[in-house]
């Protein structure tokens, strides 16, 4: 009997550590702007009445208060502007602060791009701060921002599913199966904070689910 308990209770712990360690949350970003779970250092967030529930316009780095992100996946709908060199929009992860954290972040001006240099410029994989992109582009020419095939529009909402596997990234753009981008992560953070990227004009959020793993 003794033994049976013991079993018992070892698998209600091993339980309970997998749950702990592996979750899935989907945010609705206007509740969280309601309920000041965003940490968004004075910045000015805009609730939209848009066809994406819960959409939002933000600028800057905007984390979400509590939330550590490890291992796993982040998918967020997204909307930037068409106007060359001013539309940057993204997800930061892995945070410390608003100066050191990883990125992933697209530039919607150059989805479309008819110049081939300005087409490989459609997503960028950052370590900030010390690769940010001019960096990384001089070092590492068309390693760390790449094509999107087939390109979304530059002013409509498109879907962006980031994969953090150990040292992997992977991104992939649209529910397509074939990723936009793959790297490998270049510094030693494992976990930190997660949150909205964006620089230039505001960029527009909606729909954020983080599964953790």
């Amino acid at each position: 009997m003794r033994t049976t308990n013991r079993k018992y209770s070892a698998l209600i712990i091993l339980l309970t550590s997998v749950c702990l360690s592996s979750f899935s949350q989907t945010f609705d970003l206007q509740k969280l702007v309601i309920e000041s779970k965003l940490i968004t250092y004075g910045r000015s967030l805009t609730l939209l009445n848009d066809s994406k529930k819960g959409a939002i316009s933000s600028k800057g780095v905007v984390w979400i208060k509590g939330l550590n992100f490890t291992n796993g996946t982040i998918e967020i709908d997204l909307r930037g502007k068409d106007i060359p060199q001013q539309s940057f929009l993204g997800i930061a992860f892995h945070g410390v602060d608003t100066i050191t954290y990883d990125a992933v972040y697209f530039r919607p001006f150059n989805f479309q791009a008819k110049d081939s240099v300005r087409k490989i410029h459609a997503v960028q994989y950052v370590s900030e701060p010390e690769y940010p992109w001019h960096r990384l582009r001089e070092e590492k020419n068309g390693v760390y921002e790449k094509v999107i095939s087939p390109p979304p529009s530059p002013t409509e909402w498109f879907h962006a599913r980031i994969v953090v596997k150990g040292s992997t990234i992977t991104v992939y753009v649209n529910n397509s199966t074939t990723p936009s981008l793959t790297v490998d992560k270049i510094n030693s953070r494992k976990e930190g904070l997660i949150g909205l990227w964006s620089f230039g004009l505001n960029g527009e959020f909606a729909n954020l689910v983080v599964k953790n793993n």
